[in-house]
């Protein structure tokens, strides 16, 4: 019997019954339940709508013959070995890929595994830098992530091993959940649905940070995972870079969609801010500049042209700061103050769908 209909179901085209069940084994294990159409003709009516598209060998010829729509993510499986004429047919059915099993079961159960992570549309992946010590970059990056947590999953990283504790910030040192040491010691894919099930959260915001003994730096492999999964599985990710500069932290700052540069408007500041912008990755991500302080130095419109970026927000310092912090209730609790006003203009400016402006 064919799986029920669902729309954010994977479509599987074959009526091969061996290849039938072993991609229904494997769409168990990524924790997802494909709908099975054994009709070429039947299968056109869900092509467009489908995630994902996986054509049977058995189907593809007739299917090719009938010159469906050309869409993304169709891909023609088979059993090894593959038939050349198999190649032509997947021209034909405009596939990205042709991949026989059994040889092809992992990268299979990490295709569906997306699919139930519900990955269609990425998440923005914003990094937070601060441009000297004491400019409020983790502040500030937590206050932003509040915000977008307002309208959608958000995911906090916090990528500096020596800094305060972000989850400290945000009150959330106490909760339960895994950090960074747990992450370190897992290997191969990571699920988001995961990911989202184990952190420390709040509301729509979870949050990923270090324990109390922490490790001595970051491992690239668990950074490039965290980032790819909380894409997959949440709709904006802040990352909390730290200034000192090595290969993860390059690394991490060229998989984000944006970096924003917190500067503070004394002349020390803006010489350090400007250090730090020239060592930020050759090919890094669109830069940012939001500035802290009063007017008594450089004003926030020098800085930026200074800088060579363009200004998001100013802000002034908040009253009242350090109380919200201890109290556990993050920075943007008052939603007036002036964190959460340059908080909610960085978000409305970089995330121009979603409804920030209305949270």
């Amino acid at each position: 019997m064919d799986a029920p209909r669902d729309a954010s179901a994977p479509l599987l085209i074959s009526s091969d019954p061996l290849l039938v069940s072993d991609v229904q084994r494997l769409s168990a294990a990524a924790g997802v339940l494909p709908e099975v159409v054994r009709d070429p003709a039947q299968a056109l009516r869900r092509w467009s709508a489908a995630p994902v598209v996986l054509v049977g060998s058995d189907c593809a010829g007739v299917l090719a013959a009938s010159s469906p729509p050309r869409r993304a993510r169709v891909f023609v499986l088979g059993r090894s070995p593959l038939d050349n004429a198999l190649f032509r047919d997947a021209l034909g059915v405009g596939a990205e890929t042709v991949a026989g099993l059994p040889e092809s079961e992992t990268w299979l159960v990490e295709l569906l595994t997306d699919v139930g992570d519900g990955s269609a549309v990425p998440g923005v992946t914003i990094g937070v830098l601060g441009g000297a010590g004491g400019a409020g970059a983790t502040v500030f990056a937590a206050a932003l992530a509040q915000v977008a947590a307002d309208v959608g999953p958000t995911l906090l990283v916090d990528a500096d091993p020596i800094g305060a504790g972000i989850d400290r910030v945000l009150g959330l040192e106490s909760s339960d959940g895994i950090r960074w040491d747990s992450m370190l010691q897992t290997t191969g894919r990571l699920s988001s649905r995961s990911l989202r099930e184990a952190l420390p959260h709040t509301g729509m915001l979870s949050v990923l940070t270090w324990p109390p003994d922490r490790p001595a730096s970051l491992q690239a492999f668990a950074m490039r995972e965290v980032l790819s999964a909380g894409r997959r599985g949440f709709d904006v990710v802040v990352v909390d870079l730290p200034r000192h500069h090595d290969a993860v932290v390059e690394e991490t700052i060229t998989r984000c969609d944006h970096v924003v540069l917190v500067s503070t408007l004394t002349v020390p500041g803006v010489t350090s801010a400007a250090r730090v912008a020239s060592r930020l990755p050759e090919f890094s991500p669109e830069r940012h500049l939001v500035t802290r302080g009063s007017r008594a130095g450089a004003t926030p419109e020098s800085v930026s042209r200074l800088l060579r970026m363009p200004l998001l927000a100013s802000m002034g310092d908040q009253r009242g700061l350090d109380e919200a912090i201890n109290l556990g209730a993050g920075p943007a609790r008052s939603r007036r103050g002036t964190l959460a006003r340059a908080a909610r203009s960085c978000a409305i400016a970089l995330l121009p769908d979603r409804s920030v402006a209305a949270a």
